[in-house]
């Protein structure tokens, strides 16, 4: 938790930078934001769920730092062109960091998946977060200075149990990642992704919760 506007490091520096970070109310987002503020830049971010961003934003801006916000559910098309909408009138048509970090998991054999549930880790793993860059496209490239930060997951290059559909998700956005660094490089725009392995968050701890009760 972050405590003051401070940079958390002195030797580089993120001020007059404009980021946009999906789910950043909870997890690995929240983290993110925190950081991305901490060395200056402004920060736009988005959850589903009104309170929880209204809380965050709150705590944030009471720190001093600049960050707004949007509801928005990235799993649904028209929300993701409303969202990007708010993020060129707020930071002025430009935008120099995306992070394409909302993600979900079903675990179960891969025989059991239904088509629905299939449909809903493949629509809001990938099909969102390849939308989202699409939409970013011409802010990022206005910036003159643009980077796209995926995140994956080890489950994109080893096998994880019960992981087969959210695995090959991670796996095409890590591909993507690279087509990305290749086509947008002449614009200037970066892309990279990091590949978590098991992160304490409110999704991985109701994994564990159900394990422990079987």
């Amino acid at each position: 938790m972050l405590h003051s506007h401070t940079p958390t490091n002195h030797k580089w520096s993120l001020n007059g930078m404009t980021a946009l970070v999906t789910g950043g109310t909870r997890g690995i987002g929240y983290a993110i934001v925190e950081e991305l503020m901490g060395f200056g830049a402004k920060v736009h971010t988005c959850a589903r769920n009104e309170d929880d961003l209204n809380k965050c934003l709150k705590d944030w801006n009471h720190l001093g730092f600049e960050v707004t916000g949007s509801i928005c559910d990235v799993s649904v098309p028209q929300q993701r062109e409303v969202l990007m909408e708010d993020v060129s009138s707020v930071f002025n048509g430009k935008l120099n960091i995306l992070i394409n970090n909302v993600g979900t998991n079903i675990r179960k054999p891969m025989i059991d998946f239904t088509a629905a549930e299939f449909s809903r880790l493949i629509d809001t793993n990938l099909g969102s977060t390849f939308h989202m860059c699409q939409l970013a496209y011409p802010l990022l490239k206005a910036s003159g200075v643009g980077s796209v930060v995926f995140i994956s997951s080890v489950s994109g290059f080893v096998s994880l149990k019960s992981m087969s559909v959210q695995g090959a998700t991670k796996g095409a956005i890590n591909q993507l990642t690279r087509n990305l660094a290749c086509e947008w490089a002449k614009d200037n725009i970066r892309s990279n992704a990091v590949a978590p392995w098991y992160i304490r968050t409110s999704m991985v701890e109701q994994v564990i919760f159900f394990f422990s009760i079987l």
